[in-house]
C-alpha cells in the first residue's frame, strides 16, 4: 500500500480506507513548523489520483513535489475492476465525495492531479456531481486547479489496449482482444457508462485552470483526441496550460523530462496562489 511507504520524517500517512491514503506535511515552507499547522482547516489539498498499478515509491515522488510546496495530499488509488465495471467505480466516487465534505476537508481548497486512468476515476466523481450539481456547488468551487498527466484519451481500443498494457503485458494482443469481447457484451454496463463519463468530462461542472501534459507517442493517449479536448475547453474559457512533447512516456514526464516538467507543474501552481510565493517545487 502507498501509506507503507515512508516519505521523510516531517510528513505523516493516514490510510482512510482501501484505497485512500491521506499524507500530512508537518510545515509550511517559508513558516515555522507547528502542531497548528497541520490541522489548518484551510490548507492546500492535492487530491492526487495515479495511474493504475502505480509504485508507491513513484508516486511518492509527486507527494513529496507538493508536501514540500505546502500542500496536504489526498491519494485516491484506481483499480481494475472499478473500471471494468463501472457501477462500482460509481460507489467509490460516492464515497470520495463524502470524505471530500467531510469535517477534515471540507473548507480546504483543492488541486486536482489525475495520471492516466486517475482521469476516470475523477470523471466518474463528475457524473455524481452533474447529477445533481446545487448539492455539490460548493465543492467545484473549492477547485481551484486541475492536472492531468496522460489522460486516456480516444476511442474503446484504447482503452482496451490500456488494460492489458496494465494487467497482463506480456499477453497484451491477447488481453486486448478479449477486452474488447467483453466491451461488446456488457455494452450497457461498461461503454455506456464510458461515453457518459466522457459526456461529462468534456462538459465537465469544474471550469478552474487546467493544466495538460501528454506527448505524440503515448499509445494510451492518443494526441489528437487530446488536442479536441483540449480545443473544446478553450472554446467553454477555460483558462489552460499546454505542455506537450514529441517523445516521453505515458505517466513518465518527470522521470523522461524533470527540468521542464517540474518549471510547467510550478509555475501553473504559483498562478493559482493557494500557496505563498516563495515556496518552490
Amino acid at each position: 500500500m502507498l501509506a507503507r511507504h515512508v516519505l521523510s520524517r516531517s510528513f505523516s500517512s493516514h490510510q482512510l480506507s482501501k484505497n485512500i491514503t491521506f499524507y500530512m506535511s508537518q510545515e509550511v515552507p517559508g513558516s515555522p513548523a507547528g502542531p497548528t499547522q497541520a490541522c489548518d482547516q484551510h490548507k492546500p489539498l492535492t487530491l492526487m489520483l495515479p495511474w493504475m498499478g502505480a509504485r508507491p515509491q513513484a508516486v511518492a515522488k509527486y507527494n513529496e513535489i507538493y508536501l514540500r510546496t505546502g500542500f496536504d495530499v489526498l491519494v485516491v488509488e484506481s483499480e481494475i475492476q472499478t473500471f471494468l465495471w463501472p457501477r462500482l467505480s460509481l460507489e467509490r466516487g460516492k464515497k470520495l465525495l463524502e470524505v471530500l465534505q467531510s469535517d477534515r476537508f471540507v473548507s480546504r481548497p483543492l488541486l486536482v492531479h489525475a495520471f492516466s486512468i486517475g482521469g476516470y476515476t475523477f470523471s466518474q466523481l463528475l457524473v455524481l456531481v452533474a447529477e445533481d450539481p446545487q448539492k455539490y456547488q460548493t465543492l467545484t468551487g473549492r477547485i481551484k486547479g486541475q492536472i492531468y498527466d496522460s489522460l486516456v484519451a480516444g476511442s474503446v481500443e484504447v482503452m482496451a489496449s490500456g488494460v492489458a498494457k496494465v494487467v497482463f503485458p506480456q499477453w497484451e494482443t491477447a488481453v486486448k482482444q478479449a477486452s474488447l469481447l467483453y466491451f461488446n457484451a456488457f455494452k450497457r454496463q461498461t461503454t455506456d457508462y464510458y461515453n457518459r463519463s466522457i459526456e461529462v468530462f468534456w462538459n465537465s461542472p469544474v471550469t478552474a485552470p487546467a493544466l495538460f501534459f501528454y506527448c505524440d507517442n503515448d499509445p494510451m493517449s492518443d494526441a489528437r483526441a487530446m488536442e479536441e479536448v483540449i480545443g473544446f475547453w478553450q472554446k467553454r474559457g477555460v483558462e489552460l496550460t499546454v505542455k506537450k512533447w514529441e517523445r516521453s512516456k505515458h505517466a513518465g514526464h518527470l522521470k523522461t523530462h524533470p527540468q521542464e516538467y517540474l518549471e510547467t507543474l510550478g509555475s501553473f501552481v504559483q498562478s493559482l496562489h493557494m500557496v505563498p510565493l516563495k515556496a518552490k517545487m
